[in-house]
């Protein structure tokens, strides 16, 4: 899996499975945002949306739970 860490500059620092790696922004789909999911074929990204939202759906539960907000009281 590789999800983007953040941008520095003209930069996007991705992590993978073996490790960081370091791509040019322009090589990366337009509106692509930190936390996105992306695949890589023959040199091109794409995002990932359905792995994407479910691995942001799944932060907010944990976040909710950890701060106490969850209102259903499930661990």
């Amino acid at each position: 899996m590789t999800v983007l860490d953040r941008f520095e500059g003209g930069y996007a620092v991705l992590e993978t499975e073996n490790g960081t790696v370091t791509v040019l922004r322009s090589s990366l789909p337009e509106g692509v945002r930190e936390g996105d999911v992306l695949t890589e074929r023959n040199g091109h990204f794409a995002v990932d949306t359905s792995t994407t939202e479910q691995r942001r759906s799944s932060h907010a539960r944990r976040l909710r739970r950890l701060t106490g907000k969850d209102k259903r009281g499930k661990q």
